[in-house]
């Protein structure tokens, strides 16, 4: 702490997190994609001026970076981490993990990468890597109680285009709710062969 003419200490200036630029960035990629990721803007939304921001990225391209690889943390390790920690068996250790990665904030910066990736070759060769890791873990999980391999890749592409898909869902469900026809949807994926769950 410094001094000035012998005076009472000059209480330090809490600088901007570098957390809350990252996080910052990307309520503005699910808010409105990349483009709406400037640094102007973030630093009006966070009450600060843009100097802050210089001292912890090398420009806005360092930035979407650092938020890649904050989705990318949340979306794969983090989530997997967790199943593991939590076990149970294959159909619970799936829907934690849908749960998890596809939970209503993480799921609309999910949908913001997938739309950038159709523009940015980088973005895009992450977004296979990642989904890669997911289809892995979902073959790992289905063939643990189904012996064939093809109905082991049709239920784990079935189940991933459910979890990722479903809030594009625009008709009507006679009789349901949307929420009641995608669990009852993922039930029939999840049930073991033989098995029919109880429609509700």
């Amino acid at each position: 702490m410094a001094v000035i003419n012998g005076g009472g200490p000059i209480p330090a200036v809490a600088r901007t997190p570098r957390t809350r630029w990252i996080e910052a960035g990307l309520t503005a990629l699910a808010r409105g994609g990349p483009d709406a990721v400037r640094v102007e803007v973030l630093a009006a939304d966070l009450g600060v001026t843009k100097g802050g921001f210089y001292g912890y990225f090398n420009g806005r391209a360092a930035l979407l970076d650092e938020m890649l690889d904050e989705w990318e943390r949340r979306c794969t390790r983090e989530v997997l981490l967790h199943v593991e920690a939590e076990g149970g068996d294959a159909a619970t250790r799936i829907r934690r993990a849908g749960q998890l990665t596809f939970s209503e904030d993480v799921h609309q910066i999910d949908l913001a990468v997938r739309a950038w990736a159709r523009h940015d070759e980088a973005v895009a060769e992450r977004l296979r890597r990642i989904d890669t890791e997911r289809m892995d873990f979902l073959r790992t999980m289905f063939g643990s109680f189904i012996s064939d391999p093809d109905e082991v890749e049709a239920r784990s592409i079935l189940a991933f285009t459910l979890a990722i898909g479903r809030h594009f869902i625009a008709f009507d469900h006679p009789g349901r709710t949307r929420a009641e026809t995608v669990k009852l949807a993922g039930e029939y994926l999840l049930s073991a062969p033989g098995d029919r769950p109880a429609a509700t």
